[in-house]
């Protein structure tokens, strides 16, 4: 007799197997899909996504000044003008700090690539030569990373456009954040409204929460690094500090490279003690920040393991450049909180228990 159904091509582990990775291959290519429809239309997207981190950094400010009585449209006027003035000025001292001390850094780097030169030979003669095109490698990088987002046309007009663009949009997100929940609500799938708006909130929670803590983390950074090669005497502390305030935005990554080029400087100029002096200043510095500074200024904030935020930076980076990268620690921390909000509300939910054997 034969039997009525045929055996299974694959047995149960194969066949789950098999599920498994056709599930992996669906979201890899819809994740795909998605980050080519970005990238086409990356010069709306970014504006998008520097007015929500923009947003997330003055949403306090606005709020506590519509709470005094101020108009909602007026407060975020009020604000934009503030956060202009503030990023104009910080901007300006940056760039006049690099540039005052620019050719003293460039010219300390030569120096040391060339004191390394005598000890290693081609090694250093390599250095020399990189110290020496360094500012004709910044510029080619910096087109490089501004046709990775703009093409076409110049990119000083398109990245005034953006930026004017992103600060309209901050205008508007901010004098509008109190209809964004109804919004959201109103656009939910029936019975989800309550997640929807709750992961949302969590997500906007965490960028705050990075965005605050990073620029603080950023500014007493700086200044201390920048105190301490004051007081060793190293050239170029300010435009060094400088360095070490942009480059905090990107964790880990920035603070290394701004920290190795402290050290150099000072051991191109001020030789191997100072030098020494300054790796434990930058130390000091790093020591501080990873274990007083973040757990007590980012304690309710999102926090991500140091193998998170890499891969997250090198994704960053080979999607959109520098840009990339600044975006992609704060986006990545939005996604954590969603995912926390989800665990609180799902992780924590028992099977409903088998009703008891008769």
């Amino acid at each position: 007799m034969q039997d009525s159904q045929q055996a299974p091509l694959l047995p149960g582990p194969a066949r789950r197997l098999a599920a498994w990775c056709a599930l992996l291959l669906l979201v890899a290519g819809v994740v795909y899909v998605g980050i080519l429809l970005v990238v086409e239309i990356r010069t709306a997207v970014v504006p998008v996504l520097l007015a929500l981190l923009g947003t997330a950094l003055l949403g306090p400010l606005h709020r506590r000044l519509v709470k005094t009585g101020v108009h909602r449209s007026v407060a975020a006027g009020l604000t934009c003008v503030a956060v202009v003035a503030v990023v104009g000025g910080a901007v300006y001292i940056v760039v006049a700090a690099l540039i005052d001390t620019g050719d003293e850094i460039i010219a300390s780097l030569k120096q040391a690539a060339r004191g390394i030169s005598d000890h290693f030979g081609a090694a250093g003669t390599s250095l020399d030569d990189l110290a020496s095109n360094a500012r004709e490698l910044l510029r080619k990088f910096g087109g490089t990373a501004a046709s990775g987002v703009i093409s076409g046309v110049s990119v000083v007009g398109e990245s005034i456009a953006m930026a004017v663009l992103a600060l309209l949009l901050v205008f508007f997100f901010l004098r509008d954040s109190d209809k964004a929940a109804g919004t959201l609500r109103a656009l939910s799938p029936r019975g989800s409204a309550d997640t929807l708006e709750a992961m949302a909130r969590r997500a906007l929670r965490a960028v705050e929460g990075f965005m605050r803590g990073t620029t603080l983390i950023a500014l007493i950074d700086a200044l201390l690094i920048t105190v301490g090669l004051l007081v060793l005497d190293v050239p170029g502390a300010a435009g060094l500090g400088a360095l070490v305030f942009v480059g905090a935005y990107i964790p880990y990554l920035g603070a290394f490279i701004s920290g190795a080029l402290a050290v150099l400087v000072a051991l191109a100029d001020r030789g191997f003690v100072i030098a020494l002096w300054a790796f434990g200043v930058v130390l000091a510095v790093q020591v501080l920040e990873g274990h007083v500074l973040q757990p007590m200024i980012q304690s309710r904030t999102v926090q991500m393991h140091p193998a998170v935020v890499m891969v997250t930076i090198t994704a960053g980076a080979s999607v959109a450049g520098v840009l990339g990268m600044l975006l992609a620690v704060p986006l990545t921390a939005a996604a954590f909180g969603i995912v926390q909000e989800l665990r609180t509300r799902y992780g924590d939910q028992d099977p409903a228990p088998s009703g008891p054997s008769s």
